[in-house]
């Protein structure tokens, strides 16, 4: 039995970043290539982690782990959500390891719950203290299927308020930083004052609250959580598992935890190939007899605390000064503007405290005329929040509900618990984090403060914007354009509200150049088309119409009226307004319906404009419905470009062949011809259901013939998606040897050409076959099968070409 514990743990969040109107994170540029940052980050690091490749000297994959079912890690609630939704695969993943590691650490899973949105707790009221802390773990059993034992603070910000809401509500553990020890006293000792270094990590410790209860206490090894995070450590698996082990005091012989708490994002976010020497380091240790990977669960069951912990309060792990850099200048900052001051953060939380207190009595007030008790519906929300299917709706209400409500009444109270939600979601941490105040980050905060407000108004017929702004104008923006927060929030936050007509009026444009799409879901709402004209002439289209549109978080709905115009290409028009009765409906469509039918679109136009006072045209539409439709309009332009290329191409083909062999130039618009329908049919080839290596020889072989230019990227992602599709192929039916084989000889085409793309997936399904059909085929090939033995061979070859070796994978050594 060995008293040497290893646990490695990862705090993997990203803040919310939905648009707070359409519950839906739009495009953000700064994330580019990828749509969003979540997008980004899940690619370089949540995906990687559920997949980390150990490699050899000459970089073959050897073996690929699951990172997660090995070390201890929590991950927000508003993230896990985001992957439920947006990558199944790693969120399947990453509730798995937490199955696994059950298996692994004597039925004690890895996975802590975390504080709901990230909300730095010492700063935070009680009450909101107590919903935090009962969504995250609400969330937690909903997806883990078990309660947490261990729940994850927020920047480890701690007090002793924070610590007894988490014992009241059943929670063990947390993990926070050295330096959070104020005092310590062991079994029979007194009292003494930790120093400068911080607490020994290597032990739990319990810390005897006010109350009574008691909460176990992990303090993560500093130094070597800093080597992690800033000094490189990661460039080599082999040192960071060794820097572990030398942690160990060799002279002890009671039971030693070391352990370490970091970013998650640290392991391939933050440090490309960081999840890489994680793998290596955690299938080390674990191979190691000396040492035990362990989880703090599992830890804290095997080994009770003795020593007892006092904290030092309102501290963090990120901050020197306590808690300062979410509500100070205290100097903390990310270094993103050299001499910016961060004097806004101040008159940011005061203004959002304001805020809070305004929205507070107001809520329980109306509340209570509808529910038992407030507070604890808002507690209970949180299962509205992850599942706002109708029964979970009426299961809500059978609960809390003081009569059975009418529909205006269901409304009126989903308004003041989203009113809540907004109010707690305005103090996710990383609004404060960083150096200014019109950063995508504080910009977020805002825009929930935002909803809340406009709530609040819908709610009670006030108008507690104009006092917020002006709270914001303390607080000064680094940027001369935008000045102070008042500036922010009129030019950043405030134009992103979205009303009842702006849904409309993208969902009909959207109909106007998607045929077809009709009523549905469109983002946090449900459209309801009635189109009462539609006319064509010529590429031009008409509709007029009505339109009810409801919200599928509040069920607030409207009834209004729409016309809407395309007049081809890009030229998009839509009109929305209240109804305004019969007579004056009929007017308007006549108004722009007989124009139409005699070809004065321009007079259709001038009607639309009089008969509406907001006219919505492409550039208004969402960021990413405006890219969709460009992209459907593009749709027939590169289709008609593709026509008139290939016919000169097709025409002209037999001389660039002549000129090509006698070495002559091609002239430069026969080689754009060629280049175009070349790279065309081989996005065609390699879109087809089953890969045809011959074909893609042929057309390379014409590339290399006229001497042109490929969109290298784009046929790289097409081809991406052809292999990923083969593998799918392949995982389905293992045994088919020609499938193998196409897989092979279409790789090797595309290293030759230098089109080889992201083969992260294709190695995962790969992988997977060496663990499962591998072992059986290896078998009947050595019993003398020659079915099996051709089998073999091929996928020998792919695994050479996807750099996997196959014996060494399959044997996991």
């Amino acid at each position: 039995m060995t008293t040497r514990y290893l646990c490695i743990h990862g705090h993997f969040y990203q803040p919310p970043r939905e648009n707070p109107w359409l519950e839906a994170v739009e495009v953000q540029d700064s994330a580019v290539p990828f749509h969003d940052w979540n997008e980004r980050v899940t690619a370089e690091c949540y995906a990687p982690n559920a997949a980390a490749r150990i490699v050899d000297g000459e970089g073959y994959i050897v073996h690929i782990l699951n990172n997660y079912s090995r070390m201890s890690f929590n991950f927000g609630p508003t993230l896990l959500a985001w992957l439920e939704e947006h990558d199944r695969e790693t969120y399947r993943a990453v509730l798995e390891a937490d199955r696994e590691s059950r298996a692994r650490f004597d039925g004690h899973g890895s996975a802590l719950a975390q504080v709901y949105n990230h909300m730095i707790l010492p700063l935070a009221t009680r009450r909101d203290k107590v919903t935090q802390v009962r969504w995250g773990l609400r969330d937690f059993e909903r997806r883990f299927g078990r309660p947490a034992e261990g729940m994850w603070l927020p920047e480890t910000a701690v007090d002793l308020e924070t610590l007894e809401v988490l014992a009241e509500n059943g929670v063990r553990f947390t993990v926070l930083a050295p330096h959070q020890a104020r005092r310590v006293r062991l079994p029979g000792g007194e009292w003494r004052e930790v120093g400068p270094e911080g607490v020994d990590p290597r032990r739990a410790y319990r810390t005897v609250l006010p109350s009574g209860r008691e909460v176990a206490l992990f303090f993560y090894d500093g130094l070597i959580a800093r080597a992690v995070a800033f000094e490189g450590l990661l460039s080599s698996g082999e040192a960071f598992a060794r820097r572990l082990l030398e942690a160990f005091r060799p002279e002890d012989t009671e039971p030693q935890l070391v352990h370490i708490a970091t970013d998650g994002e640290t392991y391939g976010h933050h440090h490309r190939f960081g999840e890489m020497a994680l793998a290596y380091a955690l299938h080390h240790l674990e191979e190691d007899p000396a040492v035990r990977l362990t989880n703090y669960a599992a830890f804290l069951i095997a080994h009770p605390p003795e020593a007892e912990v006092e904290i030092a309060e309102a501290t963090s792990w990120s901050c020197p000064h306590g808690v300062e850099r979410w509500r100070a200048d205290c100097g903390c900052r990310a270094g993103r503007g050299e001499g910016w001051s961060q004097a806004w953060r101040a008159p940011l939380r005061e203004a959002l405290d304001w805020l809070r207190e305004e929205l507070a009595p107001r809520y329980e007030a109306a509340a209570a005329e509808l529910v038992h008790d407030p507070w604890g519906a808002r507690d209970d929300y949180i299962d509205v929040i992850l599942d706002r299917s109708p029964e979970s709706l009426e299961a809500f209400l059978a609960r809390h509900a003081r009569r059975p409500l009418g529909p205006e009444e269901k409304v009126r109270l989903l308004q003041l618990l989203e009113m809540q939600r907004h109010a707690l979601l305005m103090y996710t941490s990383c609004g404060w984090f960083f150096d200014e105040i019109s950063d995508l980050e504080t910009v977020q905060v805002l825009r929930y403060a935002d909803r809340a407000l406009a709530l609040a108004e819908a709610l009670f017929g006030v108008a507690l914007e104009s006092e917020f702004e002006s709270r914001l104008a303390a607080a000064p923006s680094n940027r001369p354009e935008y000045g102070d927060g008042r500036g922010v929030y009129r030019r950043l936050v405030r134009p992103s509200r979205v009303a009842p007509a702006s849904v409309v009026a993208h969902h009909v444009l959207r109909d106007l150049v998607e045929e077809g799409s009709g009523d549905g879901g469109f983002y946090a709402y449900q459209v309801e088309v009635e189109t009462g004209h539609e006319e064509r002439a010529g590429r031009a289209r008409l509709q007029v119409g009505r339109a009810r549109v409801a919200s599928t978080v509040t069920l607030e709905g409207d009834r209004l009226e729409f016309a809407a115009l395309h007049l081809g290409d890009h030229n998009l028009r839509a009109g929305v307004r209240p109804p305004v009765g019969e007579a004056a409906y009929e007017a308007m469509a006549q108004a722009l319906v007989a124009p139409f039918e005699r070809g004065d679109l321009a007079e259709s136009v001038r009607a639309l404009e009089a008969h509406f006072p907001r006219v919505f045209a492409l550039g208004d539409l969402f960021a990413d419905e405006r890219r969709r439709v460009i992209e459907r309009l593009l749709q027939a332009t590169m289709a008609e470009a593709e026509q008139g290329m290939r016919a000169l191409f097709d025409r002209h083909a037999p001389l660039m062949r002549y000129l090509a062999d006698l070495g002559i130039p091609i002239p430069a618009p026969l080689k754009a011809a060629a280049a175009f329908v070349l790279d065309a049919e081989l996005r065609q080839a390699l879109s087809e259901p089953y890969l045809d290596p011959a074909r893609l020889e042929v057309l390379f072989a014409q590339v290399e013939r006229f001497g042109v230019t490929m969109e290298a990227e784009t046929l790289r992602h097409v081809a991406q998606e052809a292999l990923e599709r083969g593998t799918e192929s392949l995982l389905a039916a293992p045994w088919e040897v020609a499938a193998l084989e196409r897989l092979e000889a279409t790789l090797a085409l595309l290293e030759a050409q230098g089109l080889l793309p992201d083969l992260w997936r294709v190695q995962n399904g790969f992988y997977a076959l060496v663990r499962s059909a591998y072992p059986t085929m290896a078998a009947r090939a050595a019993a003398g099968e020659m079915e099996a033995g051709r089998w073999l061979a091929a996928f020998r070859a792919l695994g050479r070409r996807l750099r996997v070796r196959v014996e060494q994978a399959q044997s996991g050594e």
